[in-house]
């Protein structure tokens, strides 16, 4: 854990720094204790530091992400271009029945 987050638990877990009615929060609308909403006080930190840390927590982020094997990806991609193969013919089907009939009401419209 970073230090900021060590001395948030040791503050939540150390009943003394809780003791005074307002430490570390605010009074919420009912009279209960609120916490702060983060980013709210204090100085705020630069674009490049939030470009900074947006990218450590990305690399953060994507060393949990749970990557497919290659058999997975082979089969997965199989998987895809069959269904877009299959839907593809279907619909080339349908379209050319729909224009079929289309042409043939409208050649029997121009007789009549």
């Amino acid at each position: 854990m970073s230090k900021k987050a060590d001395s948030i638990m040791d503050e939540t877990e150390n009943p003394e720094t809780l003791s005074s009615p307002g430490a570390g929060r605010e009074t919420g609308s009912e009279g209960k204790a609120a916490r702060r909403e983060r980013g709210t006080s204090g100085s705020r930190a630069g674009a490049v530091g939030r470009l900074g840390q947006f990218v450590r927590d990305v690399r953060a982020e994507l060393k949990r992400v749970s990557w497919p094997g290659p058999k997975e990806v082979k089969n997965t991609t199989i998987i895809t271009l069959v269904a877009v193969i299959f839907f593809a013919a279907y619909l080339f089907a349908i379209d050319q029945a729909l224009g079929s009939l289309i042409n043939g009401l409208s050649k029997l419209i121009n007789k009549v």
